[in-house]
């Protein structure tokens, strides 16, 4: 009896920890990449009930094999999105390659497919390198070490064009081989800058056009020799002109998007020798994105972007006539190639279709999907079609954006709203797939607001050119507080409870409204964002750098650095009285992590409240499926803490 007296007064103290173990809530395990500073732990719960959700997964079209006809396209079944191949439509989707990176792009040689190439990098860290697939494996056909991007093929197939920091880790020279032998790899023409990209062999290789980006509103065209490394220039580069992708048609003709003459890109075509260019087709009253020359030449297929939703249209450059495809639903349309044999690969996306492959058939335009992506085992057809909403701003400009709004029926009352402000800030928000924000609308009916500030893309070069630069900045922020005060009239909406996030540029949005719009904001997640535009311009990678100068300013000059601190939210981080979730990818090349510690630091310094998110294995935004998972359910436990309750 003492023997057994001594063994319960030993298991008492084990019995009791066990009891306390198994009263505390059960919670989701962190990937081991992420550092939680500050946030709260993941209870089981919330993981199981937002999982549908989580499984939704997207098909993108990559492109066609010129042999089998068969698909290329990207998605993911585990934890990066990888190439796969699709013999039929709505076949199996047979997996190519199986890297623990994301492989997102990738393509077969013209005429032969006798190899494939893809680029990867590390880490989020964009310092992509070339590879080609062999035996289910990727062969290294760069250096290793520094920044490479693939071009254009060669008509034939035989050589490719990519650009690579090599020379000094900074400009992108550009280089041409047969990736069957890597020795054969060689400059063709050292350039300065990072904007620079070989757009297009001429069916003899003699030559080539090559593009170099300055910024959204400008671009120019040069003739390079590639015997010679001889670059000319193509046009007046004096002009403010934006031009999109140049392509030769088998008869030599080259075809381009520019919005020389226009406020808008239009497609026509390009004269070499005095640089004319020459708009075909009806005139569109919004931007081309992007085209395609079919093999014969016998159309070109191109779409438009309507206020964000994108139409396909194909021109017979023959007679001039225009069709347009109008089997597709409102959405998205991005990814487009024509096939050697005509038919028409797309990506496809809508409010109520996740991203999928798809074709279309140039005679009858019949579209056909080739892809069914698999979405949690949820019935998509009941997500919500937002709604576009138009304001006056602070100056009389027109700014708009989109509104999702909760089930009425379900979520009685004025409902909360979380504002998403898009990145760029040279981009557009668009009513694609809503993915895991679903189920903020459909489970916690909280509405969803995704502005375009001025300096979207989208709506003229006039409007893209409002924000540019140091002093013009900060009217784009105050584009928000006239969506803010917009919304707050809304009879639906709890003006009471709005949030805001962003990221990237939106990111610095999201930090520039917590300064100005702290009184009418509960909480803002600000993900990968500028904090101090002159610290950002400082440690941006090199490549980029002077892109970036064009767009925000140029911290060397006097007046401008001056400015670009002023509007700086880490010089106005004292105003900053509501609770900031900051969200950040250790390997950014774009937005350095540094952005975040320093007005995370300086938010506690002052007392405030400052969740903190850190991916060691990502860089502009998280790829990796688990982290961004465990980050959709920190980023709910932050808007029920700060916005619901």
């Amino acid at each position: 009896m003492r023997y057994l007296a001594f063994l319960a007064a030993l298991t008492l103290p084990l019995a009791s920890a066990a009891a306390a173990k198994a009263d505390k809530p059960a919670v989701e395990p962190k990937p081991a990449a992420l550092i939680a500073d500050g946030v709260p732990e993941v209870p089981v719960e919330l993981a199981a009930a937002t999982r549908p959700y989580m499984e939704n997964r997207g098909a993108g079209f990559v492109g066609w094999n010129p042999i089998d006809k068969s698909m290329l396209i990207a998605t993911r079944f585990g934890n990066t999105a990888q190439l796969h191949r699709v013999a039929i439509p709505m076949g199996a989707r047979k997996q190519i390659t199986f890297e623990a990176e994301p492989v997102g792009s990738g393509s077969w040689a013209p005429k032969t497919a006798e190899v494939m190439l893809v680029q990867k990098d590390i880490g989020g860290n964009e310092f992509y390198q070339i590879y080609a697939m062999k035996d289910g494996r990727l062969d290294l056909l760069t250096d290793g070490k520094s920044r490479n991007g693939l071009n254009a093929w060669s008509q034939d197939g035989e050589l490719v064009a990519f650009t690579s920091t090599l020379r000094n880790g900074r400009d992108s020279d550009i280089y041409v081989m047969d990736p069957r032998d890597p020795k054969t790899r060689r400059m063709v023409a050292q350039v300065e800058g990072g904007g620079w990209g070989l757009l297009d062999f001429t069916p003899d290789k003699s030559w080539a056009l090559v593009g170099k980006y300055t910024s959204v509103q400008k671009a120019d065209l040069f003739r390079l020799d590639l015997a010679s490394g001889a670059m000319t220039p193509i046009g007046d580069h004096s002009k403010t002109v934006a031009l999109g992708g140049a392509s030769f048609a088998p008869d030599g003709t080259i075809w381009m998007t520019s919005d020389e003459g226009s406020d808008f890109q239009r497609l026509g075509t390009l004269d070499p020798a005095t640089g004319k260019f020459t708009p075909k087709g009806p005139a569109e009253k919004w931007d081309v994105d992007t085209f395609d020359i079919a093999d014969d030449g016998s159309f070109i297929a191109y779409v438009v972007n309507e206020a964000g939703m994108a139409k396909l249209r194909l021109f017979d450059p023959k007679t001039g006539t225009v069709r347009t495809v109008d089997k597709l639903p409102a959405g998205i349309i991005g990814g487009l190639e024509i096939a050697p044999w005509g038919e028409i690969g797309i990506t496809f996306t809508s409010a109520r279709s996740a991203a999928d492959a798809f074709s279309v058939d140039p005679n009858t335009l019949a579209v056909t999907r080739w892809t069914e992506s698999e979405t949690g085992g949820l019935d998509v057809t009941k997500n919500v079609e937002p709604e576009l909403v138009k304001v006056k701003s602070f100056d009389g400009l027109e700014v708009s954006g989109f509104l999702y709004r909760p089930d009425a029926a379900k979520f009685p009352g004025k409902r909360p709203l979380i504002m998403s402000v898009h990145g760029g800030p040279e981009a557009q928000s668009r009513p694609g797939f809503m993915g895991r924000s679903n189920y903020m609308l459909n489970e916690m009916g909280i509405a969803l607001f995704y502005p375009n500030v001025r300096g979207s893309t989208g709506y003229g070069k006039t409007f893209v050119s409002l924000d540019n630069g140091p002093f013009k900045r900060e009217d784009s922020v105050k584009d928000m507080g006239a969506f803010l005060d917009a919304l707050a009239k809304d009879k639906a909406l709890d003006a009471a409870r709005f949030g805001l996030t962003g990221g990237s540029y939106g990111g610095y949005m999201c930090y520039a409204a917590a300064t100005h719009y702290g009184d009418k904001l509960r909480a803002n997640l600000c993900v990968v964002a500028i904090s101090n535009f002159v610290t950002f311009l400082e440690n941006t990678q090199d490549y980029r750098r002077d892109l970036r100068r064009v767009e925000y300013g140029d911290e060397r000059d006097p007046a401008q650095r001056k400015k670009l601190i002023e509007i700086s939210p880490l010089t106005r981080v004292s105003d900053i009285k509501k609770p900031l979730f900051v969200v950040t990818g250790a390997n950014d090349p774009r937005v350095p992590a540094s952005e975040a510690d320093q007005i995370v630091a300086a938010i506690r310094k002052n007392g405030g409240t400052a969740w903190h998110l850190v991916g060691t294995n990502e860089g502009h935004g998280f790829a990796k499926k688990e982290n961004a998972d465990y980050n959709f359910w920190t980023s709910l436990l932050f808007w029920k803490q700060y916005l619901l309750n």
